[in-house]
């Protein structure tokens, strides 16, 4: 058998092998790749990730550890628990230079907190979502000076749901939790504020 009836013999079965190997791999890599994506089990489908609001202290690692680009978790307002100040924390840093909306005295590093005035000193303060990154600053504010109507909560339309979420290894606080899909917020309450 000379060389070439050799490479006819064996190239079938070496390309047979490669191929095979390359299928095998592409499954492996497919299932590693998505596996963080995947629920763990059939007892944990039906749940989602949440914040629990009286567990969380504001460290500001949701805007930083989400695998996403910009991080599934906002800043939400409870405007029930809400005092309508002037002077809001969540808003104002607390010792602004005046008491004007300069972006100097602003809390907020993206002007997601914004503010309309109602009547007399009162203010209500809404979130723009598509600027909040989750830094917690004004949820920071609102708790330390306020009445922390402000607070964290994973926006489940935005949220992939990951197995593992990324934020909630890197909690200090241990705030993340599963809760059922179907009631996916944990909002803060008027009875809150009598519980601080």
């Amino acid at each position: 058998m000379d060389n070439e009836e050799e490479k006819e013999a064996v190239n079938p079965a070496r390309r047979e092998f490669i191929r095979d190997a390359a299928r095998g791999a592409s499954v492996i890599g497919m299932t590693f790749a998505i596996g963080g994506l995947l629920p763990a089990s059939a007892e944990e489908q039906g749940f989602v990730w949440q914040i629990n609001p009286h567990k969380c202290t504001e460290c500001g690692r949701c805007a930083d550890e989400c695998i996403l680009q910009h991080s599934a978790v906002k800043a939400v307002h409870a405007y029930g628990m809400c005092g309508y100040c002037d002077l809001c924390t969540a808003y104002f840093k607390p010792e602004p230079y005046e008491l004007n909306e300069g972006a100097e005295n602003h809390m907020c590093p993206t002007d997601a907190v914004r503010r309309k005035h109602i009547d007399g000193p009162y203010y209500e303060y809404h979130i723009d979502e598509e600027h909040c990154v989750g830094c917690a600053k004004c949820v920071d504010g609102c708790r330390s000076f306020g009445n922390g109507s402000m607070h964290l909560q994973i926006q489940q339309d935005i949220c992939v749901d990951c197995n593992s979420c990324s934020i909630a290894i890197a909690c200090p606080s241990d705030s993340f939790e599963k809760v059922p899909a179907d009631n996916p917020y944990m909002f803060k309450t008027e009875e809150d504020v009598w519980h601080q």
